[in-house]
């Protein structure tokens, strides 16, 4: 609970937070993985990616997927045989000690469903030139990205803020939870990083309105990727009625926001904090 509105937004901000423990845990899954495919395959290195590696996770981790780059030897590479290796990767973890409940493929990688979280194996190939690229064996291409130039790109924005970035970014992560993950978590990522190129995190409660507000009108817009793959990062969401659902969340967090800042201004801190709370959920302490 709290009683005023720095309070509660220390109190958020480590809600969001997934703990130390949980971090390693994840890194010995990683090295479990890794030992698993070098069993029966000739693996160049692995590194854990998205969020993880962004510092953006949020809690609960049982909610979050954890990406793992198993970076391959050529000697895998085959230019239509995208679907053959991600059905290779998934047969050798089957086979091997790395114990989860669930093992299934989707389009980009293999999924480990863990009891207490989920992660994504994705099998890549070093790129000439740098990056990487990963298969899609929907649309039976190669797809290019880079995942560490996501992690330079984002710790350099957040060095400029201050590190105030990585830590609205958690927050705006925790909305998109809230309202039933509409938005990829990246996507929002992106959002966040253009839209505070030109503009300083003064409190979070003002950025938090700004970033809804300016939201309404920018899902609309190209959201390009910062490192320069892969193209618009928010073409998922092109339809007509799922713009129209993203612009609806963006304007009820608006709304909500702009009363939570009033309030706050007028010293009614109890009322700031319900407002901030229907945005946020239990991640926003109580008022108390």
């Amino acid at each position: 609970m709290a009683k005023d509105i720095p309070d509660s937004f220390r109190i958020f901000q480590s809600n969001l937070e997934v703990s130390d423990l949980l971090y390693s845990r994840i890194s010995s899954r990683q090295l479990l993985v890794r030992g698993a495919l070098e069993e029966e395959m000739h693996v160049l290195h692995t590194f854990l990616s998205g969020s993880y590696s962004r510092k953006t996770m949020i809690a609960p981790l049982h909610e979050s997927d954890i990406d793992i780059f198993a970076v391959l030897d050529p000697s895998h590479y085959s230019e239509n045989g995208q679907a053959d290796l991600l059905n290779q990767i998934k047969k050798v973890l089957h086979k091997t000690s790395v114990k989860a409940p669930q093992i299934h493929r989707n389009g980009h990688a293999v999924n480990l469903a863990f009891s207490d979280f989920t992660a994504n194996v994705i099998p890549a190939f070093e790129k000439d030139g740098g990056g990487y690229i990963f298969p899609d064996s929907i649309e039976n291409k190669w797809i290019s990205t880079d995942p560490r130039s996501h992690v330079d790109l984002i710790a350099d924005a957040d060095s400029r803020h201050n590190g105030n970035l990585i830590p609205l970014i958690k927050m705006v992560k925790g909305w998109n939870r809230i309202a039933n993950r509409s938005l990829r978590p990246f996507h929002l990522e992106v959002m966040a990083y253009q839209l505070f190129k030109n503009m300083a995190i003064k409190s979070y409660p003002a950025a938090l309105l700004y970033f809804f507000g300016e939201g309404r009108h920018y899902i609309r817009k190209q959201n390009l990727d910062p490192a320069g793959y892969g193209g618009d990062v928010g073409n998922y969401i092109k339809t007509r009625q799922r713009i129209e659902e993203a612009e609806a969340g963006f304007e009820t967090a608006y709304g909500r926001a702009y009363r939570a800042v009033y309030y706050w201004e007028k010293a009614h801190a109890e009322s700031s904090i319900n407002e901030w709370r229907k945005i946020f959920g239990n991640y926003f302490p109580a008022y108390g």
